[in-house]
C-alpha cells in the first residue's frame, strides 16, 4: 500500500523494505513495458517506474505523488524518470499518456465519491483517447481488515541495519465502507514508536463501475488476483480493474 503516512523521511526509507517486489509489481510492470508513455499516480518511492527503466523501457515514465519524502527516494534512485510532487489537479496533463496506473491500493485512500470523481477526471484528462487506467482495491467481501491485528507482527531490518517491528490494529468499528486503523513502527534505537492512523474505503465492483462509467471509462477487464484469475465477487482478494478512456 502506498500509504502517505510514510511522509516521514525515516519511514519512507522503510517502505521498500516492508513492501518487497511481488506479484502485483510483476503485473504492473508487464503493462508498463507495453506502453509508450506511462503515468504512475501515487508512485511512492517510484519502485515500479524504476523497475521499468531498469528493464529497458525507453519511453516517457512519469510518477506523481504528494509525499515529498517518498519522492526523495525516487529521485535518488532514478533521476532519468520524471517525478512530480503534487497531484493530478495541480499537474493537469492533457492527453499525454497511453497508460495510467495506481497501485499499492492507493485508490482506497479516496474516502468520498467526490474525491474519486476528481481523481478519475484527472486521469481521464491525462490519458490519450483509448488510453487505459489500471488500479486495484481490496475486495470488501473477504473482510481483510479482520486480519489486521497486533499479534501479527512483522520484524524487518531497516536500511541502516536496525531492527524494526511493525503491526496494524483496526481502530474502532467499521463505519459503512470505511475502515480506520493504526500502523505502529517500533525500533529500540528510536526515542519513541511511530504510529500512523489511516482510513481506507472498501468499494465493491458494482460501486466502482458506476463511478468509472460516470467519469467516461469503460471497464475492459477485471481480475481477482495478480495471476489474472477471474474475479469472484465473494472470494477474490483483489478487485483489479482495467478501464479504457471511452
Amino acid at each position: 500500500m502506498v500509504d502517505h503516512s510514510y511522509a516521514d523521511l525515516e519511514l519512507a526509507r522503510l517502505y521498500d523494505v516492508l513492501n518487497a517486489w511481488g506479484p502485483d509489481d510483476d503485473f504492473y510492470l508487464g503493462l508498463v513495458m507495453s506502453a509508450r508513455s506511462v503515468l504512475d499516480v501515487g508512485c511512492g518511492t517510484g519502485r515500479l517506474l524504476r523497475g521499468a527503466r531498469a528493464a529497458g523501457h525507453t519511453g516517457r515514465l512519469t510518477g506523481v505523488d504528494p509525499a515529498a519524502a517518498m519522492l526523495v527516494q525516487a529521485r535518488a534512485a532514478a533521476p532519468d524518470v520524471e517525478w512530480v510532487l503534487g497531484d493530478l489537479e495541480s499537474a493537469r496533463w492533457d492527453g499525454e499518456f497511453d497508460l495510467a496506473v495506481m497501485g499499492g491500493h492507493a485508490f482506497q485512500e479516496l474516502l468520498g465519491d467526490e474525491a474519486v470523481r476528481r481523481l478519475l477526471g484527472g486521469v481521464r484528462q491525462a490519458l490519450a483517447p483509448g488510453g487505459r487506467f489500471v488500479f486495484e482495491t481490496r475486495n470488501p467481501a473477504v473482510r481483510p481488515w479482520e486480519r489486521w491485528t497486533p499479534d501479527r507482527v512483522r520484524e524487518i531490518t531497516g536500511p541502516y541495519g536496525d531492527e524494526v517491528r511493525v503491526w496494524h490494529e483496526v481502530a474502532g468499528p467499521v463505519v459503512g465502507d470505511r475502515v480506520t486503523f493504526t500502523e505502529t513502527f517500533s525500533c529500540a534505537g528510536w526515542q519513541r514508536d511511530r504510529v500512523s492512523r489511516s482510513t481506507l474505503r472498501f468499494l465493491d465492483a458494482d460501486a466502482l463501475d458506476v463511478l468509472l462509467g460516470e467519469a467516461g471509462f469503460e471497464v475492459t477487464a477485471r481480475y481477482g488476483d495478480w495471476r489474472r484469475g477471474a474475479f469472484a465477487p465473494a472470494a477474490s482478494p483483489e478487485i483489479v480493474t482495467v478501464a479504457r478512456r471511452a
